[in-house]
């Protein structure tokens, strides 16, 4: 069923707990992380600082629980030429606190489209192109200005200061799940338009590839 932008939500990962080591990561449809005593939960967020360039810092619900493992929901491993076989340890953080981004106008996303690379052989008089990653991709939303102090507003003034990664979760009114792995920028020159309210911008700089959960 097609879904319109009203009634979803937004939140950033305002508190992100220390890391754990992630001792071992498999190749696997589903990939189940090692980690020592971690203490996580059926359904906590975290994120993953992996070896494989592909699962960096990327942000996954986990699942399936068990004292020192827990699998990554949806993050597909198989292929051990993206996937070295061995090679995905580093460190994973959970993600301890969301918080609410409110009075959220236009939100828009751009990039994320393949990069192409063109070249001719001079023999024939046909160029070719083939695709070479991803753009990044950004998403940016206006807030109304006077939303100053609230717990959104001050959250993502805190992390354009520190700059460290997080996360933006969006949730649709159906209740899909959006993971966005960023770090945050927030413009608080108000914007000022006749016939509009005053508004300033935010700005989330994709780290890697947004993860979805259709619930």
């Amino acid at each position: 069923m097609a879904q319109v932008p009203t009634g979803s939500t937004f939140y950033i990962a305002s508190s992100i707990a220390t890391a754990k080591t992630v001792s071992t990561a498999s190749n696997a449809a589903e990939c189940v992380v090692g980690s020592t005593a971690h203490g996580y939960s059926n359904g906590d967020i975290v994120i993953m600082f992996s070896g494989w360039g592909r699962l960096n810092k990327r942000a996954f619900r986990i699942k399936s629980v068990t004292t020192d493992s827990f699998v990554l929901e949806g993050a597909d491993t198989t292929n051990t030429t993206w996937f070295p076989s061995g090679t995905g340890v580093g460190t994973v953080q959970k993600i301890s606190a969301f918080t609410q981004i409110t009075t959220v106008m236009s939100p828009s996303s751009s990039g994320g489209e393949p990069k192409k690379v063109e070249y001719k052989f001079i023999e024939s008089d046909v160029s070719y192109s083939i695709n070479d990653g991803f753009s990044a991709t950004d998403y940016t939303m206006e807030l109304d200005a006077d939303s100053i102090g609230t717990a959104g507003y001050t959250a993502l003034k805190t992390l354009t200061d520190v700059q460290t990664d997080t996360v933006l979760k969006i949730v649709t009114r159906s209740g899909s799940l959006n993971l966005v792995p960023c770090t945050v920028a927030l413009n608080e020159t108000v914007m000022m338009q006749d016939g509009s309210i005053n508004r300033v911008k935010a700005t989330f700089s994709g780290n890697n590839r947004s993860v979805r959960y259709a619930s």
